[in-house]
């Protein structure tokens, strides 16, 4: 393992980038999924291209939508193909429960100290810092909002985009409303934060551009229909770079949440799982993928020596995920079938 660590470290200098190309699965193989086809094409290019050049071990790659139910169904058909997979907070503390993942063993994938304490539990490690932001357009807002400015359409005119679910609109909305971030998840254990966060929405709702997937939130900005969004930081940060575009990122009261990777139970491809997460695990992949995606791991050491440029929009930067506020998933697996419907209801008045 160490000797394909060092090799694997002379590749990174030299590997070029490549394109995601078919191929066809066999038994034998790796699977990891994840949860879209943009982030699996990061996925492909900074992490299983050069972890195949460096092991010879092949990687198939497959996306889902996400959902315990599903995951259910794959972790015990008889002929489940998936290994390694990419879970939010809720499924992976669910499946860990249900028996449906391998416990991790730290030893094998870099131990417990090398990655961030929030990455950290038994069957998951942490693979990506997900961080819903601010993002406006430098060129038509020259200053840089907040929340409470996201709501004030009379000082800076315009549409405003917003993801069309329930979570995560309901904390945006009280924050801009005044509420401390440490406060949130306090306020809204009650009726009466409930109520208020709906009537913060009820100000907004005639200016709402609402998007579904992380693509349409860039687009919609670069596009013009928004002065402002929320929207996943690297989604706006590669679009701004790919595009030369001047788009900013508010990292204040931002909302983050952890994605982890996991070992179904029982996969036949456990070892070389391991080695995955060993490879994947290493700051100078992880810089990689930052830099593919605008995402984060959680690898200790990840944002020592990166350029000013690239260290103020990660968002694995202590400033940043220290500036946000965490996405608390055991609120949301306790509530969230009683708030969605309401926020359905509430869309369709």
């Amino acid at each position: 393992m160490l000797f394909r660590t060092l090799l694997a470290a002379a590749a990174l200098l030299a590997a070029p980038r490549l394109a995601v190309m078919p191929a066809s699965a066999s038994p034998s193989d790796l699977t990891i999924v994840t949860r879209d086809n943009a982030f699996l094409r990061s996925v492909q290019a900074a992490y299983v291209q050069p972890f195949t050049a460096v092991t010879g071990l092949p990687v198939q790659q497959e996306t889902w939508e996400g959902g315990l139910d599903s995951l259910r169904t794959h972790a015990k058909a008889p002929a489940n193909a998936w290994d390694l997979v990419l879970l939010d907070a809720d499924e992976l503390s669910v499946a860990c429960g249900e028996g449906l993942l391998e416990k991790l063993d730290w030893s094998a994938i870099g131990g417990k100290d090398h990655y961030l304490p929030i990455g950290v539990s038994d069957c998951g490690v942490g693979a990506v810092i997900e961080n819903t932001v601010l993002a406006w357009d430098k060129d038509k807002l020259p200053v840089t909002p907040t929340w409470s400015d996201f709501w004030d359409v009379a000082k800076y005119p315009g549409k405003r985009g917003l993801r069309k679910g329930v979570r995560g609109n309901l904390e945006i909305a009280l924050m801009a409303d005044g509420v401390a971030p440490g406060d949130v998840y306090k306020t809204l254990s009650t009726s009466d934060g409930v109520d208020r966060a709906f009537r913060k929405l009820d100000q907004l709702k005639p200016y709402i551009e609402w998007w579904s997937s992380e693509s349409e939130a860039a687009r919609i900005l670069a596009s013009g229909d928004v002065l402002m969004t929320s929207a996943p930081s690297g989604q706006i940060v590669t679009a701004a770079e790919k595009e030369h575009r001047g788009f900013g990122v508010q990292f204040a009261n931002s909302l983050y949440e952890v994605q982890s990777w996991a070992i179904l139970k029982g996969s036949p491809a456990l070892r070389n799982a391991q080695q995955f997460l060993y490879f994947t695990g290493m700051p100078a992949v992880e810089v990689r993928l930052l830099k593919e995606s605008g995402d984060s791991g959680l690898a200790k050491g990840l944002n020592d020596g990166l350029p000013p440029e690239l260290l103020t929009t990660s968002p694995g930067n202590p400033a940043n995920l220290g500036a946000g506020l965490r996405i608390d998933a055991g609120f949301w697996h306790d509530n969230l079938a009683k708030l969605k419907p309401r926020f359905e209801a509430w869309l369709g008045h």
